[in-house]
């Protein structure tokens, strides 16, 4: 019956031209790249050079001779994985380090931060929905973010609201007439199919006025945006506790992984009860130690 229904389903993707494919790449991420198409019967078309458009490698630092050097460095020093949870033996002192050196980015536009990583973006905007979320919670979410972002919203178990795409006069109406006791508006901060920014300025005035926290998932401007690179809060210069940032570590910063940046007691918090960063297998170190050097060319003049 399930390999009925899975056929069924193939087929109809097939018919409206909605079936994903893979690509096996031969060469590493580079603004050319040797890539070769997966057929359905397992095989690979012959692979081609094309110059790619594709990927999130923004500032090409994903095959940067200086982080491939220091990702080796890393292996030789602490080994090919972390072997446990964050919260077990997993966590060791590269993503200490890694997670110091976060936290002092984010120092400016949010008071008492701390910072704390995850495997994934996925991971960090779930950590964030789930753990802080919840029945007595409102989640006021932007109609264009990232699957992450909504997915994280289900599994919260909080009430979702959804307002129109940078439209803040009606998320300022929905904010007025919630009588939640916990408020957080959930947005993109550079939506990633269309390029533009979340008015950011005027949510986060929005989230002071009625006693919201505002959660911004930069995963395409951290790195790219900013003189420093810090991202869309020190590209549009904005600072307050209220602030919840997740960056993702694995676009721009040319690695994997990402992080989520708030006031230590949210820090606190999800160290106690995100699922995402409790119930998972750390990082390997040589990936967070990889991050230092990006993060350092990053901020750099490079």
């Amino acid at each position: 019956m399930l390999l009925e229904r899975l056929t069924q389903a193939a087929a109809e993707r097939e018919r409206q031209a909605l079936t994903r494919t893979r690509r096996i790449a031969h060469t590493p991420c580079a603004p050319r790249q040797t890539v070769g198409a997966l057929l359905p019967d397992g095989s690979e078309a012959d692979p081609r050079s094309l110059l790619g458009f594709s990927s999130n490698d923004y500032l090409g630092l994903a095959n940067h001779p200086a982080i491939v050097e220091a990702f080796a460095d890393g292996a030789r020093r602490w080994g090919a994985g972390s072997g446990a949870s964050h919260l077990v033996t997993g966590h060791g002192l590269a993503h200490h380090r890694l997670e110091t050196e976060l936290a002092r980015w984010y120092a400016e536009s949010i008071p008492d931060a701390a910072a704390l990583t995850f495997c994934t973006g996925y991971m960090a905007n779930l950590a964030v929905l789930t753990a802080l979320g919840g029945a007595d919670a409102t989640l006021f979410c932007e109609a264009l973010n990232h699957a992450s972002l909504i997915d994280g919203a289900r599994l919260a178990r909080a009430n979702v609201q959804r307002y129109p795409h940078g439209d803040a006069a009606a998320l300022d109406a929905l904010l007025a007439a919630s009588t939640s006791p916990l408020k957080l508006i959930v947005t993109d901060g550079v939506f990633s199919m269309d390029g533009d920014v979340a008015p950011l300025a005027e949510l986060l005035a929005l989230a002071e006025r009625h006693d919201a926290w505002l959660v911004v998932d930069d995963a395409h401007g951290f790195g790219v945006l900013g003189e420093r690179g810090h991202g869309v809060l020190e590209q549009l210069g904005l600072a307050s506790e209220r602030l919840i940032y997740i960056g993702t570590l694995g676009k721009a910063a040319g690695v994997a992984g990402a992080f989520v940046a708030a006031h230590r007691l949210i820090a606190e918090h999800l160290v106690n009860t995100a699922r995402t960063y409790i119930f998972t297998t750390a990082a390997p170190p040589a990936a967070a130690h990889a991050l230092l050097t990006s993060l350092a060319l990053i901020e750099g003049d490079e």
